[in-house]
C-alpha cells in the first residue's frame, strides 16, 4: 500500500496548480488535467483515487466521485485529506439521494477525532440531517459549529444548541 508519493517532488505543487486553474478549464479538460497528475503515481495510490474523487466531484459527477473516494479511504489516506475524502464522500452520497449513509458516515467521523475540519463535519452533517428530516438536530449541529466564531454569546447558543438536541444544559 502507498500512503505517500515520493517521486516528482513537484508532483504537490502541481496539483495544487491544477486546482488553483479549474475555472479556466472546461469540466472534461479538467478531469483530464488531474486524470493525468493521477496517473503519475502507483496504481494503488491513495491519493490518486482522492484527486480523481475530487475532480469528478467538482466537476458535477458525484456518482463518479464516490467510488474513488472509498477506494482512497481503502487504500489507508491519511491526514487531512483522509478527512476532506470522508465529507466528501458524504456530500456526495447526500447528493446522490442517500442522505442516511451521509449522516452514519458523518457522525462517526465526529466521534473518531477533531481537527480543522470538524466544522465542515458539522455542516455537511447538518444538510444530510435536514434531508432525513432531522431538522432540529441539523440546526443543532449548525449552532454548534457556529457558536465558538462569534464574537459574543457563545455560552447561550451552545447551550441552545443542547437544548435543541434534547440534551442536558451545562449552563443557566
Amino acid at each position: 500500500m502507498h500512503l505517500a508519493f515520493h517521486g516528482e517532488p513537484n508532483w504537490e505543487r502541481r496539483v495544487a496548480q491544477a486546482w488553483l486553474s479549474i475555472d479556466e478549464h472546461d469540466e472534461a479538460e479538467f478531469r483530464a488535467l488531474i486524470e493525468a497528475l493521477a496517473a503519475e503515481l502507483p496504481e494503488d495510490s491513495a491519493l490518486a483515487a482522492f484527486e480523481r474523487g475530487c475532480a469528478h466531484d467538482s466537476t458535477g459527477q458525484p456518482e463518479r466521485a464516490v467510488p474513488e473516494y472509498r477506494r482512497a479511504l481503502a487504500l489507508g489516506l491519511t491526514g487531512v485529506r483522509r478527512r476532506r475524502a470522508v465529507c466528501q464522500l458524504a456530500s456526495s452520497l447526500r447528493n446522490l439521494g442517500r442522505p442516511e449513509e451521509s449522516v452514519a458516515l458523518l457522525t462517526a467521523e465526529l466521534a473518531r477525532t477533531s481537527d480543522v475540519l470538524d466544522d465542515a463535519v458539522r455542516a455537511i452533517l447538518a444538510l444530510a440531517l435536514t434531508d432525513v428530516g432531522r431538522e432540529r438536530e441539523a440546526v443543532s449541529v449548525a449552532l454548534t459549529a457556529l457558536a465558538p466564531h462569534l464574537p459574543r454569546y457563545q455560552r447561550s447558543m451552545a447551550t441552545y444548541a443542547r437544548a435543541l438536541a434534547g440534551k442536558p444544559s451545562t449552563a443557566g
